[in-house]
């Protein structure tokens, strides 16, 4: 397909007024209505607000006044990411009118940049999911097959990016949610460290393990968007206080002789033959770069995913204890004045009518574990593995004590596989949750240790499509925490040897 140009070129076009603003948004609004309808990527979008920004910009351009270094460019946010003016709905019908006062810090940032926010994205509802199914608005379909899953939870916002509507997307990360559609639609989803980027203003999901991030072409449009916005927020507790570095101005100085670690449990056998041959290939690419491949052991990899689950649900059901159709939220008409019944009936038909199926599995067992009786066999439990997943990152990345690359050192990066599967069709896994979640094996244990990954194209499952198409397989890097800047530079250099097809859906 004819592909608009990535975000770095867009954004230099623009600053140079070979290419104005109000065109760029523009265009992306025509691509928006054309190519959205197949895929429901984006669920709404403002026009009038955009186009008003694009102006103001061309005339401060014109002006030769100072701008950000993202001017111009059309991005989309995944829609459980406050922006103050349309709906912040999180794809549920509990909050499908509500109205934000406020725009979150990443929103307020990119604005900041000179970034023109188009839309919102489709998400699973609250973010709890894998395929992006599960959303009032209906599923997003992915732009290689329509009859296909985008992956979830940022599926929305992988979709709008792969499909061309728009170079650049935010979305968010819980276990996944970022690295894994965008391995799945062919495009790059970079997590910082768990802490460089404001949550302020992302509805929670589960705040210990929740991370915005960048969906974008390539890694430097990643790097891009992420250098825009990360940097401490006194707005939000969790949010490291020192100045984030710059990601962009080493991004192409390749490192000498990385040290790229290989688990030995990205092995799996259940891996589909595609996902073991992009890693292999990967493989083969490092060593082409002088890179010393060793295998590492993470054996609490398929814990990972019942840790996880645990503490990812336990949170979700206090985060969520607010929608209660009194304070947010859509309100039941039983247990309204002179209607009849309590507050608690109040309570229960507001969440019975504005809570989908998924959300409500996810708060019962959430609040299972953490009942009395339960806490200490299931969520402190939990938390030991949580603390042990990320021993076993912290053993891979140091060593016996040496810096990466030494005698004694360990790895500048651990390569693996974002998802065992390509792309699944749209209600192959409804009546199985668990498949499901297991397609975050590889995923769930970076948002428990709290460190920096990307997904980039890795390769193509030939004719895996339901008519034959191909399909992406994304590979992911990780990296120790807050070695941000140095996991983009591994992740540029890998970039440099995919095929360009990998990242380019057919028309």
């Amino acid at each position: 397909m004819d592909r608009p140009p990535a975000l770095a070129s867009l954004r230099d076009s623009i600053a140079s007024r070979r290419t104005s603003a109000t065109d760029a948004v523009r265009n992306a609004l025509d691509a928006l209505a054309r190519l959205n309808p197949a895929i429901n990527a984006v669920v709404q979008t403002f026009p009038d607000e955009s186009l008003a920004q694009a102006r103001d910009l061309d005339t401060t351009l014109a002006a030769r006044e100072p701008v950000g270094p993202l001017a111009g460019v059309p991005i989309v946010l995944k829609d459980n990411i406050c922006l103050g003016h349309g709906k912040t709905t999180c794809a549920s019908r509990i909050l499908e009118d509500y109205h934000s006062p406020y725009s979150a810090t990443v929103a307020q940032r990119l604005i900041n940049a000179g970034a023109i926010i188009i839309g919102k994205a489709n998400l699973d509802e609250f973010a709890m999911g894998s395929g992006t199914e599960r959303s009032i608005f209906g599923p997003t379909r992915n732009p290689w097959d329509t009859t296909r899953t985008a992956g979830g939870s940022s599926g929305g916002s992988a979709a709008a990016v792969a499909s061309g509507i728009v170079p650049g997307a935010l979305g968010s990360d819980t276990g996944g949610s970022i690295r894994q559609p965008a391995g799945m639609c062919g495009v790059v989803g970079f997590k910082p460290t768990y802490g460089r980027v404001s949550r302020y203003g992302l509805v929670a999901y589960a705040s210990s393990l929740d991370q915005i991030g960048p969906i974008a072409r390539t890694v430097t449009d990643a790097a891009l968007l992420a250098s825009a916005i990360c940097g401490p927020d006194p707005l939000a507790s969790p949010c490291l206080p020192q100045p984030a570095p710059d990601l962009v101005p080493h991004l192409n100085e390749p490192i000498n002789r990385p040290v790229i670690g290989v688990p030995k449990q990205a092995r799996s056998a259940t891996n589909h033959p595609a996902v073991s041959a992009a890693l292999d290939r990967a493989i083969h690419a490092f060593t082409g770069m002088a890179a010393e491949i060793v295998e590492v052991d993470l054996p609490l990899t398929d814990h990972g995913i019942a840790a996880y689950y645990i503490i990812a649900l336990a949170e979700a059901s206090s985060n969520l204890a607010r929608f209660d159709g009194v304070r947010y939220g859509r309100r039941a008409a039983a247990g309204m004045s002179g209607k009849g019944g309590d507050l608690m009936d109040l309570y229960c038909h507001s969440r019975a009518e504005g809570l989908g199926a998924e959300v409500q599995r996810r708060i019962m067992l959430g609040a299972h574990v953490l009942s009395a009786g339960y806490a200490d066999a299931y969520y402190n439990t939990a938390l030991k593995v949580r603390r042990l997943i990320r021993r076993d990152f912290d053993r891979a990345f140091a060593g016996t004590g040496g810096p990466p690359g030494s005698a004694t050192g360990g790895c500048h990066a651990i390569l693996m596989p974002s998802s065992p599967h390509p792309a699944w069709k749209l209600g192959e896994k409804a009546a199985d949750p668990l498949s499901e979640y297991l397609e975050d094996v590889y995923t769930v244990g970076v948002n428990l240790a709290g460190l920096p990954a990307i997904t980039i194209p890795g390769g193509l499952a030939a004719g895996a499509g339901t008519s034959g198409e191909d399909l992406p397989i994304g590979v992911q890097l990780i990296g120790p925490a807050l070695e941000d800047a140095a996991l983009l530079r591994i992740a540029r250099m890998l970039e440099q040897t995919a095929d360009p097809a990998w990242s380019a859906p057919p028309a």
